[in-house]
This record gives structure tokens, C-alpha cells and sequence, in this order.
């Protein structure tokens, strides 16, 4: 479906997040972004930008709060560029020298990349724009081995991703739930949240990522439910409806790789055979079994927690197509 229909079913939703104004810092690198890669519309850079105060945590210094707003959107592109990097365009070589830059920065060499210069000298900014927008937090030393560790599960996501579509049979859904939810990015999220709380308290710290467990697996069914025939369309076979459908025998994977055609067909069948209704009483089953836990953290609000992420998944739902 394109972009201006799916206006016309939602312009209000559509006009508010095109109302957006970016930071200069962030607008800056998005006109980059359109100049080396271009693939994603500037409507996702506003959209997620609007979306991160519902679910920022509530120990974040407010003299901080647009600062970490602009660091998780300079995160998020570069968790979006090497993800389109493996699964758009299938290149795994220079997808392992750009998650050096988190895993390994000393042994970075671009001469090994198999992209044009200014695509990687483009990821190497964006990971040089968010390191150093991290110095001045107060608390980086206390939890920056965290960030690193939740950041590889992040890139260990996307390796699992184009794992998958380079082996559709093996796709199942304990596998995506527990890998490929990690590219939703809640941990690295929190990490840098908590670079900036100054009272958060230590011994709320397990509670606080016990919770993250489930808000990452609902924002991963809400991306699911509305980016998954957009990546039918790109061979991309790693939503969680398209691998129940893959698990359940709905579709093959030989018709997945099929022509256009097919894949349309592939679409409609899954479709009728309601499959996205089960990941959306997943999502209200995990809603309720969150709020019901009445997890208690006395240095930051869990509850708001939790409820910015209905907001989240209203957000998915409203952007579906746009995306």
C-alpha cells in the first residue's frame, strides 16, 4: 500500500508526525542519510522521535531529556543502517566491519568493507556522533559495560535476521522471540537513560530489566504486526507472523522467494488465515501479565513504563504502511 493512501485512511496521524521538528544535530545527519542511503522516509526519523518520551525513563535528569531524546535517535539510525544494510542489501562483509565500531573500535578497517566509501564513512559517523554525545553523562562509567553488551545483543539480532532469510527453514518462533527482539533496542534504550539518572538506585536495577524483557517482545509484535508484508515484498522473512506461518505449514519457503506474484498470494493467504490476531492477544495477554506483576522500584516509575507502551503500539498500528 503506498504512503499517500495510507494518509487518506490516517491524516491525522500521518499530518502530526510530519509536524515534527527534529533537533538541528539530528536533521543534520537525516539530510546525510538521504544523500548516501536514502532508503527509509524521513517520516520514521519523526515518528520514533516523537515516540521516545513515552517510553524514556522517569529518572532521566530533566536538564538531560533532550539530549538523550537526540542520543537514542542518533542510536536508532545506526541500528536502522546496518539492519538495511544486511537485509536490503544482503551485505554481510561490510555489516561485520560496522559492528566492530561497538565491539571492537581498534580493529575497524574500511578497506575490508564491500560498500562505497561514503555509505561507511556515513555508519562510522553515526557511531562517532553517539560516543561522543555520551561524555557528558554522569553516570556513563557506571553502566557503559551494560550499553556494550545489550548494544551486541542488538547487531547479534540482525546477524540472526539475515541468518534466516539465507535459511528460511530454519525459522521459528522461539528463535525470533529470543533473538530478534533484541533489535528493538530497549536495553541500549534504558542503558542510555541511566547514564543520566542521577538518583536511580542501584537495587532496583534487575527489577527494572526483568520488566524490559517483556516491553521489548510487546514493541517487537507491534513492529511485526505492521512492517511484515512491506519485508515479504523485500525477502525478508523474520516477522514473527511470516515464521508462524512458515512454522505452521500456512506458506513454504520456496513461495516466500517466489515472484511478485506469488508473494501477494503468500500475503493474502496469511492474512485469511488471521494470523496477526494471534500476536495481538499476544500483545494484550503480555500487557496484562506486566500490570498485573506490580513490579515495585522506588527510584524510577515502572508503571509509566508500562503504559507508554500502549502508546507505543497505537503508534505501530497508526503508522502501518508508512514505515
Amino acid at each position: 500500500m503506498s504512503t499517500d493512501s495510507r494518509r487518506a485512511e490516517s491524516p491525522e496521524f500521518f499530518d502530526r508526525i510530519q509536524r515534527v521538528t527534529l533537533p538541528d544535530r539530528v536533521r543534520e545527519l537525516v539530510d546525510e542519510y538521504d544523500r548516501v542511503c536514502g532508503e527509509r522516509d524521513r517520516f520514521l526519523w519523526r515518528w520514533i522521535y516523537s515516540l521516545f518520551p513515552e517510553f524514556t525513563l522517569s529518572s532521566v535528569d530533566s536538564h538531560h531529556a533532550e539530549h538523550v531524546r537526540t542520543q537514542k535517535m542518533v542510536l536508532t539510525m545506526y541500528v536502522t543502517v546496518l539492519d538495511d544494510l544486511v537485509e536490503n542489501h544482503g551485505d554481510r562483509e561490510t555489516f561485520e566491519e560496522a559492528r566492530r565500531l561497538v565491539q571492537a573500535p581498534s580493529t575497524v578497517d574500511p578497506e575490508r568493507a564491500t560498500v562505497d566509501e561514503a555509505y561507511f564513512t556515513f555508519i562510522e559517523r553515526l557511531w562517532a556522533e553517539f560516543t561522543v554525545g555520551l561524555e557528558d553523562a554522569p553516570r556513563r562509567e557506571e553502566f557503559e559495560d551494560v550499553f556494550a553488551y545489550d548494544s551486541k545483543q542488538t547487531l547479534n539480532a540482525m546477524d540472526y535476521s539475515a541468518v534466516v532469510n539465507e535459511n528460511p527453514r530454519i525459522a521459528n518462533l522461539n528463535g525470533a522471540e529470543r533473538y530478534d527482539a533484541h533489535n528493538m533496542v530497549m536495553f541500549p534504550y534504558a542503558d542510555v537513560d541511566l547514564m543520566y539518572s542521577p538518583t536511580f538506585d542501584l537495587a532496583d536495577y534487575g527489577t527494572l530489566r526483568d520488566i524490559l524483557w517483556d516491553l521489548q517482545e510487546m514493541a517487537r509484535i507491534g513492529n511485526w504486526l505492521t512492517t511484515w508484508e512491506r519485508e515479504v515484498r523485500e525477502d525478508d522473512f523474520t516477522a514473527g507472523i511470516v515464521v508462524l506461518a512458515l512454522q505452521e505449514g500456512i506458506v513454504t519457503p520456496d513461495e516466500l522467494s517466489g515472484t511478485p506474484e506469488q508473494k501477494e498470494a503468500v500475503i493474502d493467504r496469511i492474512k485469511d488465515q488471521r494470523i496477526e490476531q494471534v500476536f495481538r492477544d499476544r500483545w494484550a495477554d503480555r500487557y496484562r501479565a506486566v500490570r498485573d506483576r506490580k513490579a515495585e522500584a522506588d527510584s524510577v516509575d515502572l508503571d509509566a513504563l508500562v503504559s507508554g507502551m500502549e502508546t507505543v503500539f497505537e503508534y505501530h498500528v497508526e503508522s502501518r504502511g508508512f514505515k
